[in-house]
């Protein structure tokens, strides 16, 4: 008995030691939060997420390459206040109607060791498409026991400028250019 306990014990270890393996993974959305914060008028900062996103990973890192494709639904952005969120949807800033989506497509992974450092890619937003590099704050892959896989994921941050994407609303006094976003993102491998 003690035997095969020390045999199963040097198995998960070497298992949770294992690097990860060229696969896809599928974006697991109850791990997976998009936030942006904006300065208001200098005094305080304002946050909104997007609760409904889905998307896919091609990730390989003995190669050190990788692929992101993932979609938000525009309509899910939630402030926690519901006149601001109407407003967040409306015309004037992520006109929900005529956009329903955000993505963001990705292809160059940068390395520091083993660890992801940055992907870079292009950000589709209201129309427009512009490059955006995310900076990895964090980054692992991991054996999930819950759903019995390997699992990838990391935080994420990049800063942009609200008026490339037509989200120019406002005065630069009330809402600052720059926009702050953060995606905690974990990936199930398929």
């Amino acid at each position: 008995m003690r035997h095969a306990f020390t045999v199963l014990a040097a198995c998960a270890a070497f298992a949770a030691a294992a690097p990860a393996q060229a696969a896809d993974y599928v974006i697991d959305a109850t791990h997976t939060t998009v936030f942006f914060e904006i300065s208001h008028f200098g005094a305080s900062i304002n946050r909104a997420r997007f609760d409904k996103k889905e998307g896919t990973v091609q990730f390989d890192p003995a190669a050190k390459t990788g692929k992101v494709n993932i979609k938000i639904d525009a309509a899910s952005i939630s402030s926690g206040v519901p006149p601001f969120d109407k407003h967040l949807k409306s015309a004037d800033l992520f006109d929900v109607e005529k956009y329903p989506s955000i993505t963001f497509a990705a292809d160059q992974f940068t390395f520091d060791g083993d660890k992801v450092k940055e992907v870079k890619g292009q950000l589709t937003l209201k129309g427009k498409t512009h490059p955006v590099t995310l900076a990895a704050r964090q980054f692992t892959c991991y054996p999930n026991q819950m759903v019995k896989r390997e699992v990838c994921g990391g935080d994420f941050e990049t800063t942009i400028d609200r008026t490339l994407f037509d989200l120019g609303y406002g005065p630069e006094q009330m809402a600052g250019k720059q926009v702050h976003v953060v995606v905690s993102v974990e990936a199930v491998r398929q």
